[in-house]
């Protein structure tokens, strides 16, 4: 019994004796001055404008956008599509859910901005491709 508390004394110690050197260093290193603190902020910097990891992802952000056009103007047999939540909203009226229609409603104003801007990003990403076609990143 004895040697059990001994024991069970002795692993406390070490731990505990770990836990404060594991400590000291970040606290150490928390009270220096801050001249470390731009090197480490100079290795996070970007290096350039990722061109050339965004002309790699271009196809697949092209069919990215491109789905989800499709979804939104889809009919309203759509899971997602403007025609379906307009069918909803129409639904929760004549039901007279008031709170639901209002739920609806601002979740369609959204959706319908959502293909205005997806509209913009598409042209843009049009130019991109002309951009990194010329480049020969494509």
């Amino acid at each position: 019994m004895l040697a059990n508390r001994r024991t069970a004394a002795a692993i406390g110690a070490v731990a505990l004796a770990g836990a404060l050197l594991s400590a000291g260093p970040a606290q150490a290193d928390s009270a220096s001055p801050s001249p470390s603190a731009p090197a480490k902020a100079a290795k996070q910097a970007p290096k350039g404008d990722g061109a050339k990891a965004i002309c790699k992802r271009l196809p697949k952000t092209e069919s990215r956008i491109g789905t989800a056009l499709n979804r939104l103007n889809g009919d309203a047999t759509v899971p997602g599509s403007i025609a379906r939540l307009e069918q909803r909203v129409t639904e929760a009226k004549n039901a007279g859910h008031t709170e639901i229609q209002t739920y609806l409603n601002d979740r369609l104003t959204f959706r319908k901005s959502l293909v205005t801007t997806l509209q913009k990003r598409q042209e843009d990403l049009k130019a991109v491709s002309t951009w990194c076609t010329a480049q020969g990143s494509k």
